[in-house]
């Protein structure tokens, strides 16, 4: 991870590769057994356990809410539709604008340069225009 970033930023980044992962594996529940492989498999930093552990626990325990809020404001795209990398960026970055106090310039700055990071060439683009939407219902 890189140093000059906030902690949370690196938490962020990688709670994306697990999202990622679960949806991969076909698990959309939190399993602190698959939790605690990913974190010895990447050698996570003990500082961002934590963050990492409430980010991807809290996404996927609302999942289903989640999905509703994104499905309602994606015009013409269902979720199932869209890449995994996609909507493993969206569907945490909802997290955090729906449960969090992390301010949501943070929240969609770094959704979209994760979604330009991982994803396709019109990734942080369709990430922007859908996190905004969701943003502007949820604050």
């Amino acid at each position: 991870m890189d140093k000059s970033k906030n902690p949370k930023s690196d938490a962020r980044e990688l709670a994306v590769q697990f999202l990622y992962q679960s949806e991969s594996e076909k698990l959309l529940h939190f399993s602190d057994s698959h939790f605690d492989q990913f974190v010895k498999h990447f050698q996570v930093a003990e500082l961002l356990i934590a963050p990492l552990r409430e980010m991807t626990r809290g996404t996927l325990e609302n999942l289903v809410r989640i999905d509703a809020k994104l499905q309602e404001v994606s015009v013409n795209w269902k979720l199932s539709r869209m890449s995994v990398i996609d909507r493993s960026v969206l569907r945490l970055a909802t997290y955090e604008l729906l449960e969090s106090d992390t301010p949501t310039r943070v929240v969609l700055n770094e959704a979209i340069e994760l979604a330009k990071k991982y994803g396709a060439e019109d990734s942080g683009k369709f990430v922007n225009g859908l996190l905004d939407k969701v943003a502007h219902q949820a604050r």
